[in-house]
């Protein structure tokens, strides 16, 4: 693979142990936000991997944008998934960066030959996501995805505030 394998930061992901603790603090004591709030869970994500192997997880996410890069927050709702591994041994904090690449197969096929399977992945709409352990190498887990160029985010749960517009997203109807 010539040139950079990482082309553009897109996420910013950090695990918190109370997301709507969490998206308040983020809000009305720095002014991040407004935030679009997911469940994700078997029900609305497909193909979910865990240490490569299919599982099951649950999560609460929060996201918002900051210039062109999205800050994540994720509450695990379970003790499954790497995100309640990491809350377990590191508390709250930076959790991963999700990166854009040249191509995911060619990504995928780079981390396996280091020898570094998928953590966890799965399908979430049209957006395949797949975080790597490279928290030895890099000091941070990194994330990719294989994303419909097209993709458009579903109607979160919830925003916070609760009368904020979002910007920043594509909405489906």
């Amino acid at each position: 693979m010539g040139g950079p394998l990482f082309t553009n930061i897109l996420q910013v992901g950090i695990v918190v142990k109370d997301l709507d603790e969490a998206v308040k603090r983020y809000w009305h004591q720095y002014g991040v936000g407004p935030w679009a709030i997911y469940d994700f869970n078997p029900k609305t994500v497909k193909e979910m991997v865990l240490h490569g192997k299919p599982a099951e997880y649950s999560m609460r996410l929060a996201m918002t944008f900051v210039g062109n890069v999205e800050i994540e927050l994720m509450e695990p709702k379970d003790d499954k998934s790497i995100y309640a591994e990491f809350l377990k041994e590191h508390g709250e904090g930076l959790h991963h960066l999700a990166v854009d690449t040249q191509g995911y197969g060619q990504m995928v096929n780079f981390f396996e030959k280091k020898g570094l399977g998928v953590l966890q992945g799965g399908l979430w709409e049209t957006s395949r996501y797949s975080y790597f352990d490279t928290l030895k190498d890099l000091g941070f887990i990194v994330e990719i995805y294989d994303e419909d160029p097209n993709f458009i985010y579903p109607e979160p749960d919830a925003v916070y505030p609760p009368a904020a517009v979002l910007s920043g997203y594509r909405y489906g109807s």
